[in-house]
């Protein structure tokens, strides 16, 4: 193995001095703001902030003071939601900055519903638009129509999406097409031509036009290459194009423009190493969009790619001028972007990775800026750790981007160390800012993220190269970066956990039943213990997808042979060769992988008396929402880490 970068040069043995402990509640508690998107007509910012220990809508007024603490009792801010159930997580407003529209499930069931609000009259109760039990809305769309939106959601049949016009002031749905079975997904351009998204039973994706009698397809697009579809997708201003990624003849994702009557693909733009920052958005809206759209006129303002740092390319000659202003803000990344329709007043947001979203307002018509909030004001980046980008050589040759984060302070040698795994697989870790990092390098703990074969946004060939590789490729990358950061001296081998949620949990159990001489701990936060399982409990309307994700990378249940491959990756089958300790986390509502996954673990762990902990969420899902649930997460986890590790933990020094 070999390294192509490395943070700085081995230090001498000597341990670092003790930073100031960082409590997990100034870690995971609300943030004061968060997420502030400008309204079109660019006077007021509507945000996130807690009421009641839950995070709720808010609007002020742009133009005013914006104390860095807000107020509890501040009249200019005025919250025009009230859920002190749930936090709320995505909103955004109508066209015609009359109305805010906010997504909200039930305790993490993933059944969101659209809902509205008015902010000229705050004290009215949010009106559920979508109010049909079990159902769950997967997209919505603007219109040229202010007064309405597309909402795409399975009202009709658990597994068919349909496609609806919602009426912002009366809620009437009006069905504007039905899913035969095939589709899963709409859009509808501005011209009113209505475009499907399907897929064949081979995996190929179908992008079809339903504007008349039966559906014409327009294009076929590989799933071999592209498993998730045709993403983004963003139509062209003049209803005949659709701006998205592909791969087709490369090994990265470039942007290019279908054309809706002929099919053919034009390349729009590209970077010569990096791919568009497609994949990640995609599986988690905290992201930004890859794509940078106009607001009023959807033309294409700019595209983003990732690699080490993100770049933006801007394609169009306004947002030339405004995105040299916009990175004179701050020497962090880009994230959130929005405007006014007139492309004048911009509000906007950064990633950074020790210092979460500081958020800033410019007017272009002036040149004058102004920072508006920081999420966490309370946190002082100077006392967090810096996050290196690496890169290791696996032993069979490919690349694995990673990230180490090294505690603050100087001395750093045989430290116990975390390896930190991310979900999906089909996502990456990158340079940001991360509360579960920052927690673990406060405690004093080395941090080492991997990118394994599988991860998105290095390229199709590096994502590939996880096919059938479950428990086996993937988690060699794991155990090469391991010993990469043995061999550099950062990590003392005898005190290793390996941590993660989803796929990143499926990978703990793995390194602790597969390898348990190798880790200390682990830790599986909603982890896949069972892939047969996994892949029979697909949501209905999801399960067409498989043939180009959980089949084609992890096997087929219903072949018999691929079955049995299939059980013996699974940490399930192989459960009595566990030795480490055990720290299982899961939200008893989660509906992508059933809590059944951790219960069965634990069961046989604790029948042959192993060590075994489990938090179990009883109202939460997939992923923890709550700033409780995360206090009493993580809270755990610092414990946990502290017995079996040695590091420090609330109370201590």
């Amino acid at each position: 193995m070999g390294v192509t970068t490395t943070p700085q040069t081995a230090a001498p043995r000597t341990a670092p001095p003790a930073t100031p402990l960082i409590t997990v509640e100034e870690f995971f508690g609300p943030p004061a703001r968060s997420n502030a998107q400008l309204s079109p007509d660019g006077t007021k910012v509507a945000y996130l902030a807690p009421w009641r220990d839950r995070l709720n809508v808010f609007v002020r007024d742009l133009d005013g003071d914006w104390p860095e603490t807000p107020a509890v009792d501040d009249p200019a801010s005025r919250r025009v939601t009230a859920d002190d159930h749930r936090s709320i997580e995505t909103f955004f407003w109508s066209a015609d900055s009359r109305y805010l529209l906010f997504l909200q499930d039930t305790d993490g069931d993933e059944n969101a519903h659209l809902h509205r609000v008015d902010p000229a009259r705050a004290g009215e109760p949010a009106v559920d638009l979508t109010p049909v039990d079990g159902a769950r809305v997967v997209g919505t769309q603007h219109t040229p129509d202010p007064g309405t939106v597309l909402v795409q959601f399975n009202a009709r049949s658990p597994e068919l999406i349909d496609l609806h016009e919602l009426d912002l002031d009366t809620g009437r749905l009006t069905t504007v097409a039905e899913n035969p079975g095939d589709v899963l997904g709409w859009m509808r351009t501005p011209s009113g031509r209505i475009v499907a998204f399907g897929l064949d039973d081979d995996g190929t994706h179908l992008l079809s036009d339903w504007n008349a009698g039966e559906p014409r397809v327009i294009s076929r697009i590989s799933g071999y290459d592209q498993p998730f579809g045709i993403l983004p997708t963003v139509p062209t201003p003049d209803g005949a194009g659709l701006w998205t990624g592909s791969v087709r003849g490369s090994d990265r994702m470039r942007l290019v423009r279908i054309d809706l009557d002929t099919g053919e693909q034009h390349g729009v733009d590209s970077h010569p190493v990096f791919d568009l920052d497609v994949l990640r958005p995609t599986a988690d809206p905290r992201y930004p969009a890859p794509l940078i759209v106009h607001p009023g006129t959807g033309e294409l303002l700019g595209a983003r790619y990732l690699g080490a740092r993100q770049e933006i390319h801007p394609l169009d000659p306004h947002f030339a001028e405004v995105l040299p202003r916009l990175a004179e803000l701050s020497d962090g990344d880009l994230a959130q972007v929005t405007c006014d329709t007139a492309g004048l007043r911009w509000v906007v947001d950064f990633t950074h990775d020790r210092d979460h979203r500081a958020t800033w307002f410019y007017d272009h018509s002036t040149g004058t800026a102004r920072r508006l909030f920081r999420s966490f004001p309370h946190l002082d980046p100077a006392r967090l750790a810096p996050v290196t980008p690496v890169t290791i050589t696996a032993r069979d040759g490919i690349d694995l981007p990673c990230h180490l984060t090294l505690p603050p302070g100087t001395g750093h040698r045989d430290l116990p160390t975390v390896v930190l795994l991310h979900g999906g697989p089909w996502y990456r870790d990158s340079w940001t800012y991360d509360p579960e990092v920052q927690l673990l390098a406060n405690r004093g703990y080395a941090v080492l993220q991997v990118n394994f074969r599988g991860s998105t946004g290095y390229g199709k060939a590096h994502m590939q190269a996880a096919i059938g590789q479950f428990a086996g490729r993937m988690h060699d990358d794991v155990i090469d970066a391991l010993d990469w950061a043995i061999a550099q001296g950062w990590t003392d081998r005898d005190r290793v956990a390996i941590y993660g949620s989803s796929y990143g949990g499926y990978a703990a159990l793995v390194g602790a039943a597969f390898t348990p001489d190798r880790f200390a701990a682990a830790i599986s936060y909603t982890g896949m213990s069972d892939l047969v399982d996994i892949t029979r409990r697909v949501v209905p309307f999801a399960r067409r997808s498989l043939v180009n994700s959980f089949l084609r990378y992890m096997g087929d249940p219903d072949v018999p042979e691929q079955e049995a491959d299939m059980y013996a990756r699974s940490p399930i089958t192989r459960v009595d060769d566990i030795t480490a300790p055990v720290l299982l986390v899961h939200g008893a509502n989660d509906l992508r992988v059933h809590r059944s996954n951790s219960d069965r673990v634990v069961e046989a762990l604790r029948a042959r008396g192993a060590e075994v902990e489990y938090l179990l969420n009883e109202r939460e899902g997939h992923w923890f929402v709550n700033p409780d649930s995360n206090i009493e997460l993580y809270r755990t986890l610092e414990r946990f880490l502290a017995r079996h590790l040695g590091g420090r933990v609330a109370g201590e020094v």
